[in-house]
């Protein structure tokens, strides 16, 4: 399997050197491409050969998010990752609107940015530790009489339990004694069932119907 392909997106040079140094220490990761701004980041990506975005939310001529929302139109296949010096749920909520898979605070990116690129390729949400809160006050805030009707098989339900409590496919295998096969055609059904995309949706939609505890 070949490295994974990084575009940094980020108006100051400083910043894109130091995440190019955390992230080129891992052999399958490759920085191919910087960007100082959302245009030039979309532009870059539009033009092929990225696999994954780690773009600062503030940038001149084209924010992160707005430059998020043309990945959606010119380069679908990319990954997002979100950086940002701001613990803000309203940010947070926006970057994964417009597509982004994570979002990751600049003061921890020493430490939690491999864990959240790792998550990314995987396919999976990154949710950074105070993003678990601002999914609990969402939830409070639409009320449990918008929780969405209770669709899903109790095997579906278990197993949206045990993938929002952060379990690998392998380890959900384990536990309920099927193959990981089983597991993702479980989880491929789940998904269409409830039209979601991702885990951070199953995740969300687990703390509405009871499912994990609040």
């Amino acid at each position: 399997m070949g490295s994974t392909r990084i575009l940094l997106a980020d108006d100051h040079a400083l910043v894109r050197r130091g995440l190019r140094l955390i992230l080129e220490a891992e052999r399958d990761l490759e920085v191919v491409a910087e960007a100082s701004d959302g245009l030039e980041a979309v532009e870059i990506a539009g033009a092929g050969g990225i696999d994954l975005a780690i773009m600062d939310i503030a940038m001149p001529r084209m924010t992160g998010i707005q430059a998020a929302r043309e990945f959606q139109r010119r380069a679908p296949d990319v990954r997002i990752l979100m950086l940002s010096m701001y613990d803000n749920e309203q940010y947070f909520f926006e970057a994964l609107s417009a597509g982004a898979s994570g979002y990751v605070l600049k003061s921890v990116a020493d430490r939690d940015l491999i864990e959240a690129v790792r998550a990314t390729i995987r396919g999976e949400s990154y949710l950074y530790p105070g993003a678990m809160t601002a999914l609990i006050r969402d939830w409070l805030a639409r009320g449990k009489s918008h929780a969405p009707q209770r669709i899903l098989t109790p095997r579906e339900e278990q197993i949206v339990k045990l993938i929002a409590e952060g379990h690998s496919a392998k380890e959900i295998a384990e536990q309920l004694f099927i193959a990981p096969k089983t597991v993702d055609r479980h989880r491929a059904n789940i998904l269409q069932k409830l039209g979601m995309r991702d885990r951070l949706e199953l995740t969300r939609f687990a703390i509405r119907t009871g499912l994990v505890e609040p």
